[in-house]
């Protein structure tokens, strides 16, 4: 038995408080790492909790999320032309979206969106089970409303299992908070208008355009089935990909859902499994619409405006509704291509490199100094090394060779009333344009003998009459760096006397030299030119006269656009209205009149300009249409550039025709403005006055009060009498009109001037 006293022994052993003091050191240090752990941990949630939430989105964001919506550039027939995006979305109602979309939707991804508050527990846990047995994420569990929370605010970078857990759990949270701040469906129009269903398309309204060319209303059951399948994995279920028969297979998937959950009838599901899939792919001429260019130039204009009115254009979701005719534009692509591709033929089997030296030397430097290599060597001989081993590259050659002997265009046709730009087409290559070179607003090239209307002009301004006769004749003119300066006829000839009427309708250069010399003095017509919409800077040289001056197809359009209008200028433009999402207006444009000419002028210049069109250089436009036209041909040195700028009483256009490498030019019987160029307008001109949606009125150019039309002799060039053997229809004005013949005065006019049929005077 243990006394009072052995126990006192027994604790007072030195060994035993040794241990002791041991045990209770241990005890101390051992909660004091438990301490600090706990500390530890407490301050990594404190800190993990922080990030956490700091990555979580405000409620302020939370209940006005700002979608990005696409900007639409429409035309004035209502056709979507272009989008301006980041990311493409458009907006649509719940109440816009059919019920069979929505139903696909809950019977796919979420059968319980209408019970849970956010998150799926159940659903949760046994994907997660399922993903264990299977060692690898076989199944998702996101609600809806945690797609949308991912789609609206937290992205998806998963670079590590702790991103993959931190971003599970703001799903989780952020989910629960949109389910407190929004009803079901408004998580539903969310979600829809959001999410991403491939190919760039962001939204069902997107989709569906982008895959079947259609609105969500007009979505059959397999298309719909088609659209929500993609939610999934656009990527790998991509319908224009290399595995098709995937989306075909969660189609059906989808399909089977909606049948298993009552959203359609076995007949329905039947019908919609056995659709074909045809979706709309997405080529080169889906991509670049049918006026790549005109859309261009909005969006340039629309970047300008941006700053003025606070919006963005990328994300804003703007309505652009602009002038372009969209049918008008199908039919100036028509006339483009249809015309180039038969003149590119012709003038490829004409055109020879190896005569053209000079040129091939010059496109294959261009060339070889651009690639990347070429500019990164340091040294003259890896330079030439790498020229060496270019050239030997007979592909390389051929290639360079073809692209720099591709013929471009610029057509532009404007509202001859308004201004308004009814079509563009910017180059040859719009049907896999991808924001290039735009022929119409972003060249400027000599206009040839189509800016010879603006010398007449003045010199009609000036008093001098169409039958006003001038030497066609040669002239030496010396200039300013002390040359001398003889031009010459396109032919070569030259003659007696012309009239303004026969010099403009036959082209002929030694005439409008001389009207510049003697009757229309270079100052006063570049201020007529620009008056009328020339803004290019011109130089003041008699050389002016033959187009000397280097003008866009868009400028010339507009200018030639007075004549039409009876003198009265207005600007060329493209955006009727600006409208913000809401349907609010912006901007609207009406544009500014400003009479720039008389309409005595610009008559009596239209009557000589029809001279052209019928029977003069620009001849051929009558090959194909035949309704009231004016025009001019233009044809620059060497055939590098061909134009054509004419009108109708509704409609002005310019043609220009030539290539981005002015080295190449066309040979001599295929450059000429009236080969060239004239066809193209006169295809555009036909198309669109056939078209009985269009409905363009028969018109005539109306002679204004203060012209008389009178007959006159043609030998005078008088008023005619009774005995004038030849007579013909001229247009003046009270001071242009001229006297009597004085020769043919009675029925004994040859008696009377000394002989029959001659005649001096």
């Amino acid at each position: 038995m243990t006394t009072d006293m052995d126990r006192s022994r027994h604790f007072n052993n030195p060994l035993y408080r040794r241990l002791k003091n041991r045990l209770r050191a241990r005890f101390s240090r051992r909660m004091q790492v438990i301490a600090g752990a706990a500390l530890l941990l407490l301050i990594l949630a404190g800190m993990y909790s922080s990030y956490l939430l700091s990555g979580l989105p405000s409620l302020a964001r939370i209940e006005n999320p700002r979608a990005e919506l696409a900007t639409k550039v429409i035309s004035s027939d209502g056709e979507v032309l272009g989008e301006f995006f980041v990311k493409n979305r458009t907006h649509l109602s719940l109440a816009e979206i059919p019920p069979v979309v929505v139903n696909a939707l809950i019977a796919t991804e979420d059968k319980d969106f209408y019970s849970h508050w956010g998150v799926d527990l159940v659903r949760f846990v046994k994907a997660m089970i399922k993903n264990v047995f299977a060692l690898r994420l076989k199944e998702g569990a996101s609600t809806i409303t945690q797609q949308l929370a991912r789609n609206l605010y937290l992205g998806r970078d998963d670079r590590s299992v702790f991103d993959t857990a931190t971003r599970k759990i703001r799903e989780f949270l952020t989910s629960i908070e949109l389910e407190r701040t929004f009803t079901k469906d408004e998580i539903l129009e969310f979600y829809l208008n959001v999410v991403y269903f491939g190919h760039g398309s962001y939204g069902i309204a997107s989709a569906s355009q982008v895959y079947f060319g259609k609105m969500p209303a007009g979505l059959s059951i397999g298309e719909t089935a088609t659209l929500i399948a993609l939610l999934k994995g656009p990527g790998y279920y991509d319908p224009a990909g290399k595995h098709p028969e995937r989306v075909l297979q969660r189609r059906n998937t989808v399909i089977a859902q909606m049948l298993k959950y009552s959203y359609i009838t076995p007949a329905q599901a039947k019908a919609g499994k056995a659709e074909k899939l045809q979706v709309r792919l997405p080529d080169a001429a889906g991509v670049a619409g049918i006026a790549p260019h005109f859309v261009e130039y909005v969006r340039q204009q629309m970047a300008k405006k941006a700053e003025r009115y606070g919006f963005d254009l990328y994300r804003d979701g703007l309505s652009v509704f602009t002038t372009l005719d969209s049918r008008m534009q199908r039919h100036a692509n028509r006339a483009v291509e249809e015309h180039l591709a038969g003149y590119q033929k012709l003038f490829n089997k004409q055109w020879n490199w190896s005569k053209q030296h000079e040129a091939a030397v010059r496109v294959l430097d261009q060339a070889i100094a651009s690639s990347p290599g070429f500019r990164m060597s340091a040294t003259a001989d890896e330079r030439d090394n790498i020229r060496r081993q270019l050239l030997r590259n007979r592909a390389f050659e051929d290639s360079v060779r073809r692209v720099a002997s591709t013929i471009e265009t610029g057509f532009v046709a404007l509202d001859a009333k308004t201004g308004a730009i009814l079509a563009m087409v910017g180059g040859g290559d719009f049907r896999t344009f991808r924001y290039g070179l735009n022929h119409v607003t972003q060249i400027r090239r000599q206009a040839g003998s189509a800016f010879k209307p603006f010398v007449y002009t003045a010199a009609i301004d000036n008093g001098y009459s169409p039958v006003y006769e001038l030497l066609n004749q040669p002239v030496t003119i010396m200039m300013p760096d002390g040359k001398r300066w003889t031009p010459s006829n396109f032919d070569g000839s030259f003659g007696g006397k012309s009239t303004i009427r026969e010099a403009i309708k036959h082209s002929i250069n030694l005439v409008a030299v001389r009207a510049m010399l003697e009757i229309a003095p270079v100052e006063q017509v570049i201020g007529y030119a620009q008056r009328m919409g020339i803004t290019s800077p011109l130089p003041a040289v008699a050389s002016l006269a033959l187009g000397v001056g280097d003008v866009s197809p868009l400028e010339m359009a507009a200018a030639f656009s007075v004549f039409a209008r009876g003198g009265v200028r207005v600007e060329p433009f493209s955006i009727v209205r600006i409208e913000d999402k809401d349907g609010n207006v912006l901007e609207e444009n009406s544009p500014a009149r400003q009479e720039v000419l008389s309409d005595a002028t610009a008559f009596i210049m239209t009557s000589m300009l029809e001279g052209v069109v019928n029977g003069g250089t620009g001849g051929r436009v009558r090959d194909y249409f035949q309704l009231p036209a004016a025009g001019k041909t233009g044809t620059t040195t060497d055939f590098a550039d061909a134009w054509f700028v004419g009108y109708t009483p509704r409609i002005s256009a310019a043609v220009w025709v030539g290539f981005d490498e002015p080295s190449v030019h066309f040979t001599t019987w295929d450059g000429q403005g009236g080969r060239a160029a004239a066809p193209v307008w006169g295809r555009f001109m036909r198309y669109v006055y056939d078209d009985t949606s269009i409905a363009m009125p028969l018109e005539y150019f109306e002679r204004p009060a203060n012209v008389y039309a009178d007959s006159i002799c043609t030998v005078t060039k008088k008023l005619a009498t009774p005995y004038c053997p030849d007579r013909a229809i001229e247009y003046f004005t009270d001071k242009t009109r001229p006297g009597k013949c004085d020769v043919h005065t009675s029925p004994d006019w040859r008696k009377e001037q000394g002989g029959a049929g001659k005649v001096s005077y």
